[in-house]
Order: C-alpha cells, then structure tokens, then sequence
C-alpha cells in the first residue's frame, strides 16, 4: 500500500480495520497513530520514526488531510480501539505481550483481557516504568526469548515507538504503541462517551473536561490553515 505524505509525514490511508488487520497478518511492523498534531508538530526525529513504520489515521484532522487529497474512503481507526480489534482477530491463534501502565495497571489489563478473550496466550507483561538500561535488555532478551507474536507498548511517543524499534531489531512481530490506552481500558481514564466519538467530538469533550488543553487546541487552527491552503 502507498504512503500519502503530510508535512513529510507518511500515513498510510487504510480503508477500513479490515483492512489494516489484513496488511498487517501479513506485513509485520510497528503501527503508529497519527493525529492532526503529530503532522503539525513533526520533528526530523519523530517523522523518520513514523515514516520507517506503519502510520495510521488516529484522529479526525489526518482522515480530513487524506480526503483533501483525495482519499476520500480513508478510515479513522482509533488507537484505543485497534490494538483490542487485534486481540479480537487473533487472540486464538497468537501471543502477545504487554508493556506499559503502573504495576497495579497492568495487571488488572492483563486480568481483564484473560476475562473478556479467554483462552488468550499472554507470553509476558511488565510496567513501563524502566528506571535502567538494564532493565530495558533484560525486557528486550526476555520477549527474543519468547517470541510473543503481538507487542504492545503504552508508554507515550516518542518514547515507545523508539523502544519498539530497538525490540524489532531482536525479534520481528506485530507491534502498536498504545499511549495511555490500558488505563482506558481499565477504567483509570474515561474516555469520552459514545455520541461524542461518533461526531468526532473527542478532542472537544476532553478540553471540557480538561480547560487548560486550549492552548494544544489552538494551535490545531494552524493545521486547518495548512490544509486547507494546500501546506501539508
């Protein structure tokens, strides 16, 4: 599949989950969510990251890029949601592992996932608080060792795209880095209710539950002025 550029940006303009889920049974790599911010606040650092991988359309402002270009049946594919959508397609067939979260976080995701996808095979998990170098190689020989076929890792960008990269070096798999995703999950962080992410409301909902957000969500203006005056 083709890689659409915006604002040296690569995005892949994924249809569909289906069809992200499909590409990736069969391509291996890291899949990364981008957003209207991700394409407005691109550093060299954080666009080869993205352009070396698999960048999706996790926010409304990419879908609306892609479709001023042209790709008018690109799909937003929600982060929070996909990496569940994999367990989902797969969970009877592979093995994942799980980084990320406080201690307490992570083990109740791993408990819920065990409840909600039984029979799940979780290789392996550990918290994302990695205080060493030391710790990072002894996480990294530990997933070499047991081959998970799924990596997730919720840790922020830049930072768990680049600790991905360095696991892909040792061991190829399906990788997504998660954010704050299994916090979401386990109820430590309301999400925005449902009719609100089906008007694409999100980013509104969260700056009336989070004021001093307006200052990120300024800044998004600029975007629209980029995109809509052929910049990106």
């Amino acid at each position: 599949m083709e890689k659409v550029s915006l604002n040296g940006v690569e995005v892949m303009p994924f249809t569909s989950e289906s069809q992200l889920l499909d590409f990736v049974s069969e391509n291996k790599g890291i899949l990364v969510a981008i957003n209207a911010e991700k394409i407005l606040h691109a550093t060299n650092q954080t666009r080869l990251i993205i352009n070396r991988n698999i960048g999706y359309c996790d926010g409304i402002g990419a879908v609306k890029a892609l479709r001023h270009k042209g790709y008018k049946e690109v799909s937003k594919i929600p982060g929070c949601e996909l990496w569940l959508k994999i367990i989902s397609r797969f969970y009877e067939e592979k093995t994942f592992y799980l980084v990320g979260g406080k201690q307490n976080v992570i083990e109740e995701t791993v408990a819920k996932l065990k409840v909600d996808f039984s029979g799940i095979k979780i290789s392996g998990y550990r918290n994302g608080y990695i205080k060493n170098d030391d710790e990072r190689q002894k996480l990294i020989e530990d997933i070499e060792r047991l081959q998970p076929d799924v990596v997730f890792v919720a840790m922020g960008s830049p930072k768990q795209e680049l600790l991905m990269e360095e696991i892909q070096k040792r061991h190829n798999a399906i990788f997504q880095g998660l954010g704050g995703s299994f916090d979401v999950y386990t109820g430590h962080v309301e999400r925005a209710p449902k009719w609100w992410l089906d008007h694409n409301l999100e980013f509104a909902y969260r700056l009336l539950r989070q004021p001093s957000r307006i200052k990120r969500q300024i800044k998004l203006v600029k975007f629209l002025y980029m995109l809509y005056t052929n910049k990106l």
